[in-house]
């Protein structure tokens, strides 16, 4: 296990019962709040950034990795948002949750033709969201250069509803 790997699984905080009975939860806040752990996720999410035009984070937690790490690696952020949250015109894609469905959307203006961009989120579970995201992009006329997470819950298999983009997680549980 790397070192940064070990940092990362150090400041996660598990939650069992949340948001409901039989769910752990992987709590990052232990991590956000150490800046040493919280600057080297950056910086190492930033390090997958090169020759990329703008950096994806999807709502909420994505943007607190998102946002930095275009901010370090010199390129623009978008916020892609649950339906209803953005004002100008908007694209949209559907997916499925483990307990329902939902909307994601972003500003149909968001890129510019042949923009080349990175997708972050802090976790990959089934891989409806992150999949969802990627058709948002491809669909605005960007290029999708990869899907980066902070950490993937390798048993809910949502790797494999991203067959087709370059996926790193940083941890896998």
């Amino acid at each position: 296990m790397s070192d940064l790997s070990a940092l990362i699984r150090e400041r996660i905080r598990d939650i069992p019962d949340y948001p409901k009975p039989g769910v752990l939860f992987k709590d990052i806040t232990p991590l956000l709040a150490d800046h040493t752990a919280f600057a080297a996720v950056v910086e190492e999410l930033a390090g997958m950034c090169e020759g990329v035009d703008k950096v994806v984070g999807i709502e909420a937690r994505g943007f607190i990795l998102a946002a930095p790490v275009a901010l370090r690696a010199g390129a623009g952020f978008v916020p892609v948002r649950k339906k209803g949250k953005l004002p100008a015109e908007t694209l949209e894609a559907s997916y499925e949750l483990e307990y329902g469905s939902a909307v994601i959307e972003v500003h149909r203006d968001a890129f510019a033709p042949g923009d080349r961009v990175l997708i972050v989120d802090d976790v990959l579970a089934t891989g409806g969201t992150a999949q969802a995201t990627v058709e948002l992009v491809r669909r605005a006329g960007a290029e999708v250069t990869g899907v980066a997470m902070l950490m993937e819950l390798g048993f809910l298999h949502g790797r494999e509803r991203l067959a087709d983009v370059e996926l790193r997680s940083l941890v896998i549980v």
